[in-house]
């Protein structure tokens, strides 16, 4: 009768695979490569998680426009916070009167990190947005956020464009949101012809950055060529010109 480790010895393959040191290595390594690929992968998806309570943005020398700058969104030092750092009163003004002679008819009232240093390394941001009667927030996007619109006062007609190439859009009324995904074209729009309208929009970044569509393809410096526009739109190129002397300097 055989003995027990005959026995499990028969019953491994005839002819088991090797698997070198070599072999097991550069699978060793294969294996790191994907997982360092999607740490970084992970890490460019959104803002950087804060590995400190908080870095509240500190303040440059002012540019060359006298505005503050915050390259790099540097650290205040901790000894120099204060609790004013963490509060933020410029969505509590009014933008009705902007909106009513902004020639969309339309005023945004921006809380992200260079207005609000707080914000820094904590990945949101807020902004208040006033439309007049028939105004609209031109169409946009935001590269680096996906949009909460949460309506607070009237009645908006919120809407985005898929890379499919389909609309979706809803009027949205006061206690009603809608949510725009990250880097696709929308707008708001007030269709009320009395009364004007009011949101307030959430960001998942401390700087969502804009691109508004007109005004970066019609106004940018240097300028896209006419004939890049006009073969792009499929029009004449005079009429490039005319949207072109609607929104340069």
């Amino acid at each position: 009768m055989p003995s027990t480790s005959t026995r499990q010895y028969q019953l491994q393959p005839k002819h088991a695979p090797t698997i070198s040191p070599s072999s097991t290595m550069a699978r060793s390594r294969a294996a790191l490569a994907a997982l360092a690929i999607a740490v970084l992968v992970s890490a460019c998806a959104a803002d950087p998680e804060p590995v400190q309570d908080f870095c509240v943005a500190a303040a440059k020398t002012a540019g060359a426009d006298g505005q503050a700058t915050f390259p790099g969104f540097p650290c205040k030092p901790e000894s120099t916070v204060v609790s004013d750092d963490f509060f933020f009163a410029g969505l509590s003004q009014s933008g009705a009167a902007a909106a009513n002679d902004s020639p969309f008819g339309s005023a945004v009232t921006a809380g992200n990190v260079e207005a609000f240093p707080g914000l820094n390394t904590l990945g949101v941001s807020i902004n208040r947005v006033d439309l007049a009667p028939g105004g609209v927030n031109p169409l946009h996007s935001h590269p680096r956020s996906a949009e909460l619109v949460h309506v607070v006062a009237g009645e908006m007609l919120v809407g985005f464009i898929s890379t499919a190439g389909k609309f979706y859009s809803k009027m949205v009324g006061e206690g009603e949101s809608f949510v725009i995904p990250r880097g696709m074209v929308h707008f708001q729009y007030n269709a009320a012809r009395n009364g004007t309208a009011r949101a307030v929009t959430v960001f998942n970044s401390q700087l969502p950055g804009v691109v508004l569509a007109a005004p970066s393809l019609f106004g940018a410096e240097p300028e896209v060529p006419d004939a890049v526009l006009a073969k792009s739109f499929q029009v004449d190129g005079e009429i490039i010109k005319l949207l072109k002397s609607k929104f340069q300097n």
